[in-house]
């Protein structure tokens, strides 16, 4: 497959997850400004920009270490940072824009159907502004833009042949999938620390997120226990958007595409130990701490992977690659 083909898939799959993603983030954030406390309203807008790693908008907010930094914008204010603010590159409005573009440059690898589902989304979106959908109930919007993007995964899948291109469009999707969800748990658990003692509340929010609430109170009944919500999120390879699934689906995708030009051997292997780190049993009880760190050197080892894909298959030295 060329690698210009490969590589538009691949953001095309990323694009759309992570602005499936943001969509959720903010969704649950949107239903939770209505009778909240202010120090919870502002742990939901640390968690977003700390995923994202970004700073929120204002001349004097720093880093925005404390509640008091995002006291100084509303949630009109940061919500339109995130959906609609053009200088900001991981915007909703921005991914969605470079997703679509992704898939107008690949119109020969993807199906009519795909690329009609993005033009309805993107009539969604691309006419809106901050001030349309806070009219009402600015929830209800990213729910809807939520499910366009989950339209057009199923769309994909029911569609589109399986050869290379579907393959490099999920490993896009799973790859992003995969440090999304590392990020919004560190950030999550960065946010905790600031509590003496965390609301069951924002482990409800973080795991209806992550669409894993109703899977968790089956499993362990309504009572909120931290450690039982990282074991779920993180290493149950039956929830569908767990970490581990996320590597393990990401590494047997990797398997199945054929050999690239670039650094193959090399970038399969770095998957290889990436699913055997996830799987690795814990020596002891660990301390929300522990996940803490070993979240910190997932989210290097998921850098690295993508890196070692766009090696393998996208950015290689043609001078040095093997005639095939």
């Amino acid at each position: 497959m060329l690698a210009r083909s490969a590589e538009g898939l691949y953001w095309l799959g990323r694009h759309v997850e992570r602005t499936e993603n943001l969509c959720r983030l903010l969704r649950e954030h949107m239903s939770a400004l209505v009778d909240r406390p202010v120090r919870e309203i502002n742990f939901g807008w640390r968690r977003i920009y700390g995923t994202l790693h970004r700073r929120p908008p204002g001349p004097a907010l720093g880093v925005a270490e404390s509640d008091e930094d995002y006291a100084l914008a509303d949630s009109y204010t940061l919500a339109d940072d995130i959906t609609f603010e053009r200088t900001n590159p991981g915007s909703i409005l921005n991914s969605f824009s470079n997703g679509r573009e992704n898939a107008r440059q690949m119109r020969h690898c993807i199906s009519a159907e795909m690329w009609t589902c993005l033009n309805l989304g993107w009539l969604r979106l691309g006419t809106r502004h901050i001030e349309d959908i806070w009219k009402a109930a600015p929830e209800e919007f990213y729910a809807d833009l939520a499910r366009e993007m989950n339209l057009f995964a199923g769309v994909a899948d029911s569609t589109l042949y399986r050869d290379d291109g579907w393959r490099f469009l999920q490993l896009g999707r799973l790859v992003e999938r995969a440090q999304f969800t590392v990020a919004l748990l560190l950030a999550h658990l960065d946010g905790v620390r600031s509590y003496a003692e965390a609301p069951d509340s924002e482990w409800s929010s973080l795991l209806r997120i992550c669409l894993a609430f109703d899977t968790y109170k089956r499993h362990y009944g309504a009572e909120m226990r931290p450690a039982r919500v990282l074991d779920l999120l993180v290493d149950d390879p039956r929830l569908p958007r767990s970490l581990c699934r996320a590597v393990d689906s990401a590494a047997e995708t990797l398997a199945a595409i054929a050999l690239g030009p670039g650094p193959s051997g090399a970038a399969r292997k770095l998957a290889g130990d990436l699913t055997s780190t996830m799987h690795r049993p814990w020596p002891g009880v660990p301390s929300l701490e522990d996940h803490a760190e070993r979240l910190r050197r997932l989210a290097g080892e998921c850098l690295g992977f993508h890196d070692m894909v766009m090696a393998a298959h996208v950015s290689y030295d043609p001078e040095g690659a093997p005639i095939r």
